[in-house]
């Protein structure tokens, strides 16, 4: 085992032993009818493949084929998992059910991620599509627990329910009336949409190979279907990645594909280990926002982007003013007007904005005392200008 093999997967698979793969992952091409260039961060390796064919049928064919053969490779606790997308997933599902079996699919997995684009008209595309079929009923299966959401009310979860005399969902109680708790949780299961980041442009797991996948997605693939010491196959190996998780997690692996650039980064890879860490899901989305309420509900205001780990720009109106944005900076509670102004110019250095816009949220004054020029605007809050106006009466009051 732990072969990356070069050649078309199709006369490959012929020529592995019926009933000794757990798991077959591919990630076939995606009836683009494209021609995928892609080139390392340093421009030293230029990869591409086509993704081009004269008819879905011809297609349809060569995902057909590529399955028949994996179910015959699997075993009877084996499952596949088949990545596609939007352009043939619905006819890839009819393949699927036809040698698979309807009664043997199990999931359609949706990966979904951020990504920003204005290069179409409709919706922006932010997701792709993963199923999941088994050979057998008696599939291999590791549930994942996830943390409960933060609207959870987990006291309630943690109390036993029974039916009552009218059928309805209540509280089981004991001969005391004391409501019974329930039993140990491990969470939520995991479901079938799976939020995982897309390998940014400067993550040092990116390989420079169109269309490659972050390691976090086949890992959980992975832990959900295999255990140690199972073989997993890519019949499309790609840039490897399939591979590279299985090694990680102490899977055997083999890797097919045409490509001879694909077969060298993928065994370059399995030499480098280089595996990305996702902070988004070590710590959290909530772990992102550094913004107050009161300065979410000013942004809101103001119809305007917030903006997060900036210490001189709180957010970006969301219309620009003559084909620039237009920055903000909200005065902090511990902050001089002066020193707002300066981290705003500072955070704005070199870059051309006909507008930058400072909301003061506390009455003090500006010295204007900058070693720099400065064409900040100055815009009050609301609750500031009300505190000038009691400020002023009481003073007109008082004389």
């Amino acid at each position: 085992m732990n072969e990356i093999i070069h050649g078309d997967c199709h006369e490959i698979l012929k020529t592995i032993k019926s009933d000794t793969i757990d798991l077959v992952y591919f990630d076939p091409p995606f009836f683009t009818q494209k021609k995928h260039i892609l080139s390392t961060r340093d421009n030293s390796k230029k990869f591409e493949f086509d993704d081009k064919f004269e008819s879905i049928s011809e297609y349809l064919n060569l995902i057909k084929k590529t399955l028949i053969e994996s179910k015959r490779v699997l075993k009877n606790t084996g499952s596949v998992f088949l990545h596609c997308d939007k352009t043939a997933s619905h006819n890839i599902r009819v393949v699927l059910d036809d040698i698979f079996g309807v009664d043997n699919f199990q999931s359609e997995i949706v990966w979904a991620y951020k990504r920003w684009s204005n290069s179409k008209k409709g919706l922006l595309n932010s997701h792709q599509v993963i199923f999941f079929y088994s050979k057998s009923r008696n599939f291999k299966f590791n549930t994942i627990f996830t943390s409960y959401s933060a609207t959870t009310n987990l006291d309630q979860i943690l109390q036993e329910r029974e039916r009552n005399e009218n059928g309805k969902s209540a509280y089981k109680r004991d001969v005391e009336g004391n409501i019974v708790l329930g039993k140990e949780k491990k969470g939520v299961p995991l479901s079938d949409v799976w939020e995982i980041p897309y390998l940014n442009p400067k993550a040092k797991e990116r390989s420079g190979y169109p269309t490659q996948k972050p390691i976090l997605l086949l890992n959980q693939i992975l832990n959900i279907s295999t255990d140690e010491g199972d073989i997993v196959l890519d019949p499309f190996c790609g840039s490897g990645t399939t591979c590279v998780s299985a090694k990680l997690l102490n899977r055997k692996y083999i890797g097919i594909d045409r490509s001879i650039d694909a077969i060298d980064l993928t065994k370059k890879r399995l030499e480098e280990m280089i595996v990305t860490e996702s902070n988004l899901l070590n710590k959290g989305l909530e772990e992102y926002s550094e913004k107050t309420e009161k300065e979410l509900a000013i942004l809101s205001d103001i119809n305007a982007f917030p903006v997060q780990r900036n210490t001189g720009i709180d957010g970006f109106l969301k219309e620009h003013l003559n084909g620039s944005p237009v920055p903000v900076k909200i005065q902090k509670e511990n902050e001089t007007i002066d020193d707002a102004i300066e981290k705003l110019e500072k955070a704005s250095k070199g870059k051309k904005y006909s507008l930058k816009i400072l909301i003061q949220t506390k009455n003090n004054d500006v010295s204007r005392l900058f070693s720099f020029p400065t064409d900040v605007k100055i815009i009050k809050l609301l609750s500031t200008q009300i505190e000038d106006l009691l400020i002023s009466n009481n003073a007109k009051i008082a004389s």
